[in-house]
This record gives structure tokens, sequence and C-alpha cells, in this order.
């Protein structure tokens, strides 16, 4: 645990919230690694046809989830001292909100399947919502039930 006191129940949600969040990231790596004709397997179970086996796919869909497992290890490093941090999380809220619009606006227009963009940008969006929500109030009532 961390060497910070936590006072609220708020404090620890969003460090329970932060750590799933980043441990589910952290499982990407796995993706970094396997072979492409998995990657073209789950691509049509996902029913998007036929992975393209262009360089660049390979390279997009490897480096994406190497920065997802980026993410997921700094959202872990966060966590231990929340009020340390303050400043970063508010800015991530932020970013996260605005990435998940973008993303909603890039499914739309690339023709992303219905599922993909339900579950893609909205959850992004609520993830930065969430992270800003509790960023603005460490250091003064974190606490779910207070405003």
């Amino acid at each position: 645990m961390s060497k910070q006191k936590l006072t609220t129940e708020g404090e620890y949600f969003f460090i329970l919230f932060l750590r799933i969040v980043g441990s589910a990231s952290l499982l990407a790596v796995f993706f970094t690694m396997i072979p492409y004709s998995w990657m073209d397997s789950i691509h049509g179970w996902l029913g998007m046809g036929r992975l393209p086996n262009e360089p660049v796919v390979g390279y997009l869909a490897r480096s994406t989830s190497a920065f997802y497992a980026l993410m997921g290890g700094l959202l872990w490093i966060l966590s231990f001292d929340l009020r340390r941090y303050r400043s970063v999380l508010i800015y991530l809220g932020v970013a996260f909100t605005l990435f998940g619009v973008l993303l909603s606006v890039f499914d739309w227009v690339e023709g992303m399947p219905r599922f993909w963009s339900i579950c893609e940008g909205p959850f992004d969006i609520v993830f930065g919502l969430v992270i800003f929500f509790f960023g603005r109030r460490i250091g003064t009532s974190l606490d779910v039930g207070n405003g």
C-alpha cells in the first residue's frame, strides 16, 4: 500500500478503479507478441473479415497494445500517491475524455462495427470523467457521497 494516509472511501474506490483499469491495460502486453495468424483469427472472430497482411497493420496493432500496457503501468504508479500526482490525474481525466470523443468520431468515420463504436469511445469518455471527477477532489473531499 501507499505511504499516504487514506482518509475516505472515495480514495479507496479511486485507487481500486485505477488499479483494475491499469491491470486490464497491462494485459495488452500479451498482444505485442502474438503471431499474425492469431491477430487475423481475432479480427475474423470480431466479424471484421481478414486482417490486411501489410507491415503497417501489424506495427499499429502491436504498438497500440504496447501503449495500452504502458498506460496500465502508469495508472498503477499514480494509484500509489494520489495527492502527489493530482495534476497528472486531472490531465489524464481531460485527455481520456477528449480521446474518447475522438475515438467515437474515428469509429464512425472508419465504419467500425457497432459493438466496437458503442464500447470504445464511450468507455474512454466515462473513464476520463471518473478520473477527472476524483482527481479534482483529491486533498479536499474525495468521499463518494460528498461533492
